[in-house]
């Protein structure tokens, strides 16, 4: 079969790691949210999850001034809303309120939870040394809240430029992991 060169900026949509999620902050008295996919796994225990926020989002001021959020995984259901979310600037719109999101109060942090989402992750930043170059936070997972009644979340993942995969088929494998 015949191969044919990718542009690189299109790389992104082939290694996506994970389902996009909702980041929240809170802030002077302001709470956020925005869409993020480019973050990633990086230990077990303590969970540890890196991700990019970008220096031109308004929650970067926010991630960065109080070193907490909540990382809000939504499901099919919410795409539009997730869309809406990443369109829009939270400098200048209250999201929760424009596109029907319901925050709840974490018991760790200051950022929200979102009601309306399958799982919900309260963090702390544990690591910014790669901030100043990258815009790479790793955060340590410090509480977990998951919706027992949603027994096949179908997540999104975005591929790039407005196009995402919904999480589909479910196969279990022998593995020798714990």
């Amino acid at each position: 079969m015949a191969k044919r060169a990718l542009p690189l900026s299109k790389v992104y949509g082939l290694i996506e790691p994970g389902p996009v999620v909702l980041l929240t902050t809170a802030h002077h008295g302001k709470i956020n949210v925005m869409p993020m996919s480019w973050h990633t796994m990086m230990e077990f225990e303590p969970p540890l999850i890196g991700c990019v926020v970008s220096g031109r989002d308004f929650s970067f001021t926010a991630l960065q001034a109080t070193q907490q959020c909540v990382l809000c995984i939504p499901t099919l259901d919410l795409a539009e809303k997730v869309v809406a979310c990443g369109n829009t600037s939270g400098s200048r719109v209250d999201k929760f309120n424009a596109f029907g999101l319901t925050p709840l109060p974490a018991t760790l942090v200051d950022a929200p939870l979102i009601a309306e989402c399958y799982a919900n992750l309260e963090c702390r930043v544990v690591d910014s040394q790669l901030v100043e170059h990258y815009n790479f936070f790793v955060l340590e997972v410090i509480k977990a809240w998951i919706d027992p009644a949603c027994k096949d979340p179908r997540t999104l993942h975005h591929r790039g430029r407005g196009v995402f995969m919904v999480s589909g088929e479910t196969i279990k494998l022998p593995s020798k992991m714990k």
